[in-house]
């Protein structure tokens, strides 16, 4: 007997066994909870047996189930092993890598150009986001990899490397007359990292811990924007200071943020014995050796 399913199908069903529960799974590999629902009862016709335990709320995987999961992972990396040998075209294969915008537009740049000098034969396709929605691509599937900032927990099935860290700073426009960090941040209007990266909540949990009230007035998830809006004289921000060149344009001064200096801390996330380690571990070298 012929049996038909899909890969989708098993995608999905790793992901309920990854994440825990059809709502889960469905909100990492962006379907609905009906659609992954749907997907399930697919793929239990085809297999002509019951997955699930449905009697409970949510749904678990039965005894049967939990013997497929495996063999289901094996069936999805080989055919992710005979889709990367059709898609690379060089020995030195594709890394589909996520970048969150204040790496895009900081140390990511030197780091190909070395990378193409010293590896000719890795291609890398990049896109930009922010940290959450890159890290549950990371998890899906649909990215390799990613360069994010630390998240405060790190999901199931996920590996981290840190390779960088920044100091966080308060900038402030050159003519502001104020000198400590507490006096701006409660004088001028506050522009804000999108609460949706991780160096966002991060800087939120520390001014909620030193009890500072700030007046939010713009979210932004381009440093290179709150840079801007704070030298027109827009307001104050609280910002990694990259390593690079100019950090900061004219028109900004940067002043300490807080009496001991704290550190947003990069790196790479990636899948647990992701089949592209190799790769995204030249990466992380190339992006270590540029911070010594």
């Amino acid at each position: 007997m012929r049996i038909k399913y899909s890969l989708r199908e098993l995608e999905t069903f790793v992901a309920i066994a990854d994440h825990g529960t059809f709502a889960a799974a469905g909100e990492v590999i962006g379907l609905t909870q009906s659609a992954v629902s749907l997907q399930i009862k697919s793929l239990e016709s085809a297999l002509a047996t019951e997955l699930f335990d449905r009697s409970k709320r949510p749904p678990v995987m039965n005894a049967r189930a939990l013997k497929l999961v495996r063999r289901a992972r094996e069936i999805l990396k080989q055919c992710q092993a005979m889709s990367d040998d059709v898609r690379e075209q060089t020995p030195g294969g594709v890394l589909r890598l996520g970048v969150v915008p204040s790496v895009m537009g900081g140390m990511l740049p030197a780091t190909l150009r070395d990378l193409q000098q010293t590896h000719p034969q890795l291609m890398i396709e990049v896109s930009s986001g922010l940290s959450a929605p890159l890290v549950r691509e990371v998890s899906s599937g649909r990215l390799d990899a990613a360069i994010v900032t630390e998240p405060a927990q790190l999901g199931r099935g996920l590996s981290w490397h840190a390779f960088a860290e920044e100091p966080l700073v308060l900038i402030a426009p050159a003519v502001a007359e104020e000198t400590s960090d507490t006096q701006l941040l409660e004088r001028y209007p506050f522009i804000q990292f999108h609460p949706e990266t991780y160096a966002g909540q991060q800087i939120a949990t520390l001014l909620q811990d030193r009890g500072i009230q700030v007046d939010p007035r713009m979210n932004l998830d381009s440093l290179e924007s709150i840079a801007q809006m704070v030298a027109t004289g827009l307001g104050v921000s609280v910002v990694p200071r990259r390593n690079i060149e100019q950090p900061f344009p004219p028109g900004v001064k940067e002043v300490p943020f807080g009496s001991q200096p704290v550190r947003r801390v990069i790196g790479i996330v990636e899948r647990v014995s992701s089949p592209k380690h190799a790769l995204t571990q030249v990466l992380t070298e190339v992006m270590m050796t540029r911070q010594e």
